[in-house]
């Protein structure tokens, strides 16, 4: 059997999850380019990366600033946009920000305030892109902001004129099926409204979704979702 280059591997992905994605998003009467699809290149080579742009992925998703750091000198000249999706040290913020165009795990008021400390001098000529990770489940094991604390600072966090907040983000609880990752989707897609109806400045992206669930997401309201073995395969055991 010829074996199927990784490119093309890749192409194939892109046309089935923009078909899952088209098929969701018209089932919650949205139009399918109202959500879009950040590819999480963790532990993927630098290669395969490339690869994934030319299908045509756009949007790019790192756990950690180290291996994004790495994945810029190898990938200096390539027309992306990067996204921080994992836990950020409040010691790796200036290099989030040099590395990052959109950092989406913001989970405390203290991390929004120290970027915005250094985003001008990190990266000036703008606000730092941001989204606010909300632990909708009240998970022990997931990080983010309680709802209700959230509530409590969102006049301190919108006032922060160097940090833009572009909407929220949550990482969903390991579930059976992806039916019972509905309810999570649903919280965030409520509090944002509520927020929202309190204060504009908040936007209305909602980051929610990945390969197992994404599909539910869209049905419920997703303008982003973060996919990563449904483009790249699995990832090695252990990482």
């Amino acid at each position: 059997m010829t074996s199927v280059p990784p490119g093309d591997a890749i192409v194939r992905a892109r046309e089935a999850i923009l078909a899952t994605i088209a098929d969701a998003a018209a089932r919650s009467d949205r139009p399918p380019d109202a959500v879009e699809i950040v590819a999480v290149s963790k532990t993927v080579e630098a290669d395969r990366v490339r690869a994934a742009v030319a299908a045509g992925f756009r949007a790019f998703g790192e756990n950690r600033v180290q291996e994004r750091q790495a994945k810029a000198a190898a990938l200096g000249d390539l027309h992306a946009e990067w996204h921080l999706v994992g836990p950020l040290q409040s010691n790796k913020a200036r290099k989030a920000i040099e590395l990052f165009d959109v950092i989406e795990s913001v989970d405390s008021l203290e991390l929004a305030e120290r970027l915005d400390r250094l985003a001008p001098e990190a990266r000036p000529g703008g606000q730092l892109r941001v989204l606010l990770q909300v632990n909708v489940d009240d998970d022990p094991a997931k990080s983010g902001f309680v709802p209700a604390t959230l509530e409590r600072q969102l006049e301190p966090l919108l006032g922060l004129p160097n940090v833009l907040v572009e909407g929220l983000m949550t990482v969903g609880r390991q579930v059976e099926t992806p039916e019972h990752a509905r309810p999570t989707f649903v919280a965030l897609r409520d509090l944002r409204e509520r927020l929202r109806g309190r204060d504009s400045r908040l936007g209305p992206a909602l980051s929610m979704g990945m390969t197992e669930d994404y599909r539910v997401a869209v049905e419920e309201g997703a303008t982003i979702v973060r996919v990563g073995r449904a483009i790249f395969g699995e990832r090695p055991a252990g990482r």
